[in-house]
């Protein structure tokens, strides 16, 4: 199995929704999680610092971007936005890319994409599967307005930006519900790698 394409499952779900805790537990069954949010984090203490800091003067502090900085310049406004994505965005993929042909070399049958953005950005044609975390909107709200600097205004803004709940939960291959506590999400996170790794057997023996 060594060199061959692992099966790439795109993790996504909106603020609040469980998908951070859902990426661990995919870790902890042994399956490699690459993390969107974690590479952009890196990017801006690495090879992102130039770039950001070209087109928006001022948001690095000690050769890293400062996110709160950044965040304020580009939060409420889409061009800016969308002129951050086309700098981020070729530097997460060169890292995703990097993170999938380690897992190819290492025969891993199934490996995690973890996605915030996932249909709203398009990525799901990277992808084999998608997978969405949801959970009832009364626990989504009470997770994330328990964040610290969290506030009804900010929280309407960021869900403004994502693709509704319903909407993801249509479109995904599966689902994933966080409201009925952490066991019942480690058995249905369990049971699912069972089944893409079935499915990953099943399409090598086809390849």
């Amino acid at each position: 199995m060594s060199g061959a394409r692992p099966l790439r499952l795109g993790l996504t779900g909106s603020i609040g929704m469980g998908k951070s805790t859902t990426a661990a537990i995919f870790r902890e069954f042994g399956v490699p999680v690459h993390d969107a949010d974690a590479a952009v984090h890196a990017i801006y203490g690495a090879e992102g610092v130039g770039p950001v800091e070209a087109a928006f003067p001022g948001v690095s502090m000690g050769g890293r971007i400062d996110r709160t900085l950044l965040g304020a310049r580009v939060l409420h406004d889409k061009v800016a936005m969308a002129k951050l994505e086309a700098i981020v965005h070729p530097l997460v993929h060169a890292r995703e890319a990097a993170f999938l042909e380690r897992a190819a070399a290492a025969g891993e049958p199934v490996v995690v994409l973890d996605i915030p953005l996932l249909f709203e950005t398009g990525a799901e044609g990277r992808v084999d599967a998608t997978l969405v975390v949801t959970a009832p909107e009364t626990v989504q709200r009470a997770r994330v307005l328990a964040r610290p600097g969290m506030t009804e205004a900010k929280f309407q803004a960021i869900l403004s930006r994502q693709v509704p709940d319903s909407e993801k939960r249509a479109r995904a291959d599966y689902l994933i519900d966080t409201g009925h506590g952490l066991q019942h999400a480690r058995e249905q996170v369990e049971k699912l790698i069972a089944a893409l790794r079935q499915r990953a057997k099943g399409e090598a023996g086809h390849a």
